[in-house]
């Protein structure tokens, strides 16, 4: 059964001071675009093919999925909406992308593994 790859848009951006506030959409669709590779190849610990869901929310809503990558723009919290993701993946491997402890904790609990932004950061 091929992983479920659900990635938070906001942390994962937002762990590099590279300008993205600048540009927040710009910045989701260069993320989204960075995440075909994963996609195909894997992210450590789970090798490809993946499913990947990039979850944006807030000046990113709106960002349109590519072939190998599903975006959902969360209608309100992000976090709500990464949680609900993988609670709905509870019969399948599920790996979210996120450094924010709180979340962590919270898609835990629903059974899903978290891995820092680093794993999707290199190309």
């Amino acid at each position: 059964m091929r992983t479920l790859v659900v990635v938070d848009g906001a942390n994962v951006v937002g762990s590099v001071p590279d300008g993205w506030w600048h540009d927040r959409r710009g910045a989701a669709e260069r993320l989204r675009d960075r995440l075909v590779a994963h996609a195909e190849k894997g992210v450590e610990g789970h090798p490809g093919p993946v499913d990947v869901v990039l979850v944006v929310e807030g000046a990113a809503r709106g960002v349109e999925s590519v072939p190998g990558v599903r975006v959902e723009s969360a209608p309100g919290s992000g976090d709500d909406h990464i949680v609900k993701v993988a609670a709905e993946a509870a019969d399948r491997p599920c790996l979210v992308i996120t450094a924010d402890r709180e979340l962590r904790r919270r898609v835990g609990e629903v059974g899903a593994h978290c891995a820092g932004p680093r794993t999707v950061r290199a190309p």
